[in-house]
């Protein structure tokens, strides 16, 4: 039978134009098996999304700390909770291409400073209020004010100035930037109802496909389907349920007992038994995730640009892939551009295990005495696996470094960020102005390197404006690269992996063949997109 025959009568019979008998009649007419004719059959109704049902997600993270101000989030759980209830301006779809979301059509103009965009009419918060130019100005300059501690903030600190013009919103920046619309995308800068210029950043009063019924942070989220979400065929659930379940043992055990349809995070010693469970999917995309242990650079001993590099060069990174990630990943080298960026630097050698240049390096230092390293599982699945090996292998070069277990609640307000050494993850981001504006300018909250005062990172903050704002790809080629080499080299970032995204989703769900790779579940816009088959 022709495939577009055979797509022709799928697509008819999941549209409703045709019924199953009509389906299996019809492929039967076309000499397929009656079995085979059956089997499309059920594949084509199961790609067909349907309403209802309670959707649970076991979340590897959460805290007692958590807000549902947008500018505080700083985990998945809070990513995932803010795409519940609110939306971008644009957005990452399941493909990895920016579009619109928010806003119908955005414009720049020819020198890239100013950036336009429209937002689609009609489109309602919770409360019955029509979203307005005014309501993304509030909600936008939320995170720019002088006071903010919004993770944003360094995000949009090229912008100059917002205004409405009809129902558009115009951003001024001061300089070009290129891949500014994905700024806009970030899952921080939610859209949230205003009065008076002003937004009530933990109502939750969004425009997304769930209406919050319940927060408990670091233990769950409750929220039932918007009957007037303005993106048709989406938010299938009746409801959704996310639940914070730090240790990896019982996301495993809630999915396996049927107290939960997904989970993410899996440990990857046991990825191979999960997926003998006939009622279980392992659901595997490699994107920009990567496991990072921080130096920061401003407290001692790491403000010794020869004690990083002696704990760079002190890491087997073939060895943490192979017995933390079990091969789900692949290399680090010690910056945060993944191969699934598009400028990675290829040339860049990869950093490897030196225990003599490791030891050299160290003696420079004139440092002496046990190196603490924070370590917990609530950053990673086997992080603190990860951190002994750090210690076994850097005893080879002579040094000495003491572990110290951190618990897992509270781990992202009271270790990272704060702690001269941890361990830690990062989402990545799908662009490198985003990752390095995020996590390594100077002005960013979340530099958890501290990063911002030598030679080096001087340079780098102005290779990072420099690239932002030009044009030509050749020339950002070369700029991103370098920006890269000199993270790798003087940054206080010790990136060992980038790790795949592992999820296990009951049989009982269904999603469409794309599944995001931004974020872990399906770049948490499993409620919007997935449903119950």
């Amino acid at each position: 039978m022709p495939k577009p025959t055979l797509d022709h009568l799928q697509k008819r019979l999941q549209s409703g134009a045709l019924d199953r008998r009509g389906f299996i009649l019809s492929a039967l007419a076309a000499g397929l098996a009656l079995p085979t004719a059956m089997s499309l059959a059920d594949r084509a109704q199961a790609a067909v999304p349907k309403s209802g049902g309670h959707f649970r997600i076991g979340v590897a993270h959460g805290s007692t700390t958590d807000s549902l101000d947008p500018g505080t989030y700083e985990n998945g759980f809070m990513t995932g909770s803010g795409y519940l209830f609110g939306n971008t301006l644009t957005e990452v779809d399941a493909t990895g291409t920016l579009v619109p979301d928010l806003c119908e059509s955005w414009d720049a103009t020819d020198d890239g400073k100013s950036w336009i965009f429209k937002l689609r009419s009609g489109v309602e918060f919770h409360n019955g209020k029509t979203v307005t130019a005014e309501d993304v100005i509030a909600s936008i300059n939320h995170h720019r004010g002088d006071d903010s501690k919004s993770a944003a903030k360094g995000n949009l600190s090229a912008v100059k100035d917002i205004r409405a013009d009809g129902n558009a919103v115009v951003f001024e920046l001061e300089a070009a930037n290129a891949d500014f619309p994905y700024v806009a995308s970030d899952y921080h800068l939610i859209i949230l109802a205003s009065k008076d210029g002003k937004i009530d950043p933990v109502s939750a009063m969004g425009t997304g496909g769930y209406i919050l019924d319940r927060f408990e942070p670091g233990v769950r989220i409750t929220a039932r389907r918007n009957p007037n979400y303005y993106k048709e065929g989406l938010a299938h659930f009746d409801s959704v349920e996310m639940i914070s379940l730090l240790d990896v043992a019982a996301r495993q055990n809630a999915l396996m007992n049927g107290d939960a349809e997904a989970i993410g995070r899996l440990d990857p010693k046991t990825v191979s038994l999960m997926a003998r469970n006939p009622n279980i999917s392992i659901l595997e995309k490699t994107g920009t995730l990567h496991y990072t242990f921080p130096m920061r650079v401003d407290t001692a001993p790491f403000d010794n640009y020869d004690l990083r590099m002696a704990l760079k060069l002190s890491i087997k990174r073939q060895e943490m892939v192979d017995k933390i990630l079990f091969g789900h990943g692949a290399l680090g080298n010690d910056h945060p551009i993944s191969t699934a960026n598009r400028f990675h630097a290829s040339d860049l050698p990869q950093r490897e295990f030196d225990a003599d240049k490791a030891a050299e390096h160290y003696k420079k230092s004139g440092h002496s005495g046990p190196i603490q390293l924070s370590a917990s599982d609530a950053a990673f699945s086997g992080a603190v696996d990860a951190a002994q090996l750090i210690a076994a292998s850097a005893k080879e070069a002579g040094i000495e470094i003491e572990i110290v277990r951190e618990p897992k609640d509270g781990y992202w307000s009271n270790v990272w960020n704060k702690k001269p050494w941890c361990a830690c993850y990062w989402g990545g981001r799908p662009t490198e102005d985003w990752m390095f504006t995020s996590a390594y300018v100077a002005s960013s909250e979340w530099n958890d390197t501290a990063w911002r005062t030598t030679e080096a990172a001087k340079r780098f903050n102005a290779v990072v404006l420099e690239a932002r704002a030009e044009l030509d790809e050749t020339k950002r080629q070369t700029l991103y690269s370098e920006a890269q080499m000199l993270i790798n080299d003087d940054g206080g970032a010790i990136v060992p992996m980038f790790a795949n995204h592992i999820m296990g989703v009951s049989k009982k769900i269904a999603h469409p063949e794309n599944v995001g790779a931004n974020w872990e579940m399906d770049g948490w816009k499993a409620a919007e997109r997935w449903w119950f088959a």
